[in-house]
């Protein structure tokens, strides 16, 4: 029997989610603790793959196993589990879904503050710029889902069978006093650091050391980029991931109301 995890984790003091030799990833973390309280080797496959030191508010992975479960796995795990890996549901599905391969969406949020903060530091990445032109940062986020092929903005674009990506939404917001901001993305796939190296771009258009035409030259292949810069891990999150069959809502609130920001499109 197939199930479907629903979870979220603070990624600072991981390795990303996938299973490496010799780092602290989410993947080890988690079947380490399913193996003990089940006794025997699990193994999960999750709906991606997060950087170093990247969150998601919410994860999906699948597991197989051989009967249901007659204790509450649910308040076991968590109870097994650090404080930074929250098991919010466990889902039995019908038949063998994927949770990597049948996913249709995923959305990320990047989170910058230009001021420093002790209590966003984990959150947020923090960028001492005061001067950014957010309106041309808005006017280069809004390109993005005019264009598919997204091999100008991937560290090793060769390793893909393809760098086409369907980017369905993007914005970017800033709050009442322009000191926090955050860049919203949604497609159906992404490259190996592709969000952050936007986040880059936008943040060096912002700075006025790239134009939006030069970005666009970027987009649509004209030209790649001189310098790939990707933002900083610490600040981006994988916020929601949809299926055909599961659309949940995410159980955490850092998203929508942190500390009380209120979000205002630029």
């Amino acid at each position: 029997m197939r199930y479907f995890f629903h979870i979220a984790y603070q990624g600072q003091h991981f390795s990303g989610w996938q299973k490496q030799p010799g780092v602290k990833s989410v993947q080890e973390v988690i079947e380490q603790s399913l193996s003990k309280i089940l006794k025997k080797p699990v193994q999960i496959i999750g709906c991606g793959r997060t950087d170093a030191h990247v969150h998601a508010s919410q994860f999906f992975f699948h597991a197989d196993f051989e009967t249901e479960f007659e204790f509450d796995l649910l308040f076991i795990l968590n109870k097994s589990l650090p404080h930074s890996i929250a098991v919010f549901d466990i889902i039995k599905m019908e038949g063998l879904p994927h949770a990597r391969f049948d996913a249709v969406q995923r959305k990320y949020d990047y989170f910058i503050h230009t001021y420093k903060d002790p209590f966003l530091g984990t959150q947020s990445s923090y960028y001492h710029e005061n001067n950014l032109d957010f309106k041309k940062m808005k006017q280069a986020v809004s390109l993005l889902s005019q264009y598919k092929d997204y091999r100008n903005f991937c560290t090793h674009p060769d390793k893909y069978e393809h760098t086409i990506c369907n980017v369905m939404e993007a914005d970017l917001f800033v709050n009442a006093k322009e000191n926090r901001i955050r860049f919203h993305i949604a497609s159906n796939r992404f490259l190996g650091k592709m969000i952050r190296i936007l986040m880059g771009q936008i943040l060096l258009i912002g700075k006025g050391g790239l134009s939006v035409d030069q970005f666009e030259n970027n987009l649509n292949g004209a030209e790649r980029p001189k310098l790939l810069l990707p933002a900083h891990p610490t600040g981006l999150f994988l916020s929601k991931v949809t299926y055909p069959y599961l659309n949940l809502v995410p159980k955490t609130e850092f998203l929508t109301d942190t500390q009380g920001t209120e979000w205002l499109s630029v």
